[in-house]
């Protein structure tokens, strides 16, 4: 009797059962498949300590949806995956492809690790591969509207893959003789922020109840930071607890809300792809003519940088935003526009330096959207805000916090000040002790934002 074919599946940004491409094509190949999630220093060591407890929080809940038969290694995913398939004797080794820069170039490693045995890419985490939607002469998009119209056809026929569990035989970890060493999921590290729960569980009853409660409505209420209206997902794709497809398979409905959900998907996508092609823009202006534009540096710039970090800039809205991030390791994405406007056009400092202290504190911080996000706010981006957009941080605050909800949950120095009055306390016949004044005259800054472009 033959002996049992074996495929590995390799874990990434898919931490669920459900929803699977890999494991159906692991099937196609082998009788059984080992289970396996590669702690890499690479990934881990930049991560900070609010992703990492929730990556964690992910793997425990993946193995036990596996039945205790997750394999955890720790190393370099070149040396230790071609191991792991040559000690259980794998023909496969299967993964949704990654199209990050750093991921791309780990995975063309492996690959050409493993030798004869196949790696073989399966889906993504995204609703369209990153550089499969371009204009008909090949170029990519650099602009949204466009690309949207070819989404929109593209993802017509996306449906959940069938999957779960027992989809696949899965090897117990046990089983294995001559790979790297398993190791235990490491303890949570010490966190200074309330994440929210992890794993594909919860993912799916955070999804369920945001469609039963707030999916009609999400085109009046995703731009409200006092109101639940928003579906808390970024989380639960930025570690694959659940697929956008699963999210789309909900969210085809011709009303409004629907609408705008998938517009954001399609956002989502959209700068996938943008990093795809155009890599460097991770770390650089889109647009190079915006290298030239003068940026505060210094002693007076950096304690500004710090008044924004630690929300006490003296605009309230602002302030209330980055002190969420502080507590919930998350932020509203209304508010996300208006604290990066703050601090590349009233502090005229790089988006790139908001962009890395997001990436350190958001428990959803995920390269492509983050730091577009914050090139489409700096308008040096692709399909950017129009250099003279500068957001009023007064007006934002008004407009989408209009009785103050928002401010006075997360500064307590203005928790007695009511209504919209909460926007501008020091116009207050007695401001509140303890809350700074504005550390700069936003009509003022404003106009000097603008002399910067018009340089140019």
């Amino acid at each position: 009797m033959a002996a049992p074919s074996t495929a590995v599946v390799w874990f990434r940004r898919d931490l669920r059962v459900r929803d699977q491409p890999t494991f159906l094509a692991a099937k196609e190949r082998a009788d059984r498949a080992l289970a396996l999630f590669v702690l890499d220093p690479t990934l881990l060591e930049p991560a900070g300590p609010r992703r990492t407890a929730f990556l964690f929080r992910c793997l425990r809940a993946l193995d036990e949806d596996l039945g205790g038969r997750l394999l955890v290694v720790k190393g370099d995913p070149a040396e230790v995956v071609p191991r792991i398939a040559a000690a259980v004797g794998a023909g496969s080794v299967h993964v949704a492809a990654d199209f990050g820069p750093y991921g791309r170039r780990r995975d063309e490693a492996v690959e050409k690790a493993l030798g004869d045995v196949e790696l073989v890419r399966s889906g993504s985490p995204y609703l369209t591969e990153p550089g499969t939607i371009t204009k008909s002469d090949g170029d990519p998009y650099k602009v949204f509207t466009p690309f949207s119209r070819e989404w929109t056809k593209r993802i017509r026929d996306a449906e959940p893959a069938d999957t779960d569990a027992k989809t696949l035989t899965w090897m117990d970890p046990s089983d294995k003789d001559g790979g790297p060493r398993a190791v235990k999921v490491p303890d949570d590290p010490k966190l200074d922020a309330e994440l929210p729960d992890a794993g594909e569980k919860a993912a799916h009853e955070q999804w369920e109840a945001f469609v039963d409660e707030h999916l009609t409505d999400y085109d009046d209420t995703r731009d409200r930071p006092d109101k639940p209206g928003t579906s808390r997902m970024s989380v639960h794709l930025k570690y694959g607890t659940v697929h956008p497809r699963t999210l789309l398979a909900d969210a085809r409905g011709d009303g409004q809300g629907a609408t705008s959900y998938r517009n954001e998907l399609c956002f989502r996508d959209f700068y996938g792809h943008v990093l795809w092609w155009f890599p460097r823009s991770a770390r650089e202006n889109f647009d190079p003519k915006f290298d030239r534009i003068p940026l505060d540096s210094g002693k007076e710039a950096d304690e500004k940088f710090a008044a924004w970090q630690e929300g006490r800039t003296g605009f309230p809205a602002i302030d209330a935003a980055m002190r969420q991030l502080q507590g919930e390791a998350w932020m509203h994405n209304r508010m996300r526009m208006a604290v990066a406007s703050f601090l590349v056009k009233d502090l005229h400092l790089p988006w790139w330096r908001g962009a890395r202290h997001f990436m350190e504190l958001l428990v959803d911080g995920d390269l492509a959207s983050n730091q577009h996000g914050w090139q489409w706010a700096a308008g040096t981006g692709t399909d950017a805000a129009p250099y003279f957009r500068v957001f009023n941080p007064v007006t934002q605050g008004e407009r989408f916090d209009p009785q103050g909800d928002y401010v006075r949950r997360w500064v307590p120095e203005l928790a007695d000040v009511p209504g919209k009055k909460v926007h501008q306390p020091w116009k207050l016949p007695d401001p509140p002790s303890g809350y700074p004044g504005p550390i700069v005259d936003h009509k003022a800054e404003r106009q000097e934002a603008l002399d910067r472009f018009n340089a140019l």
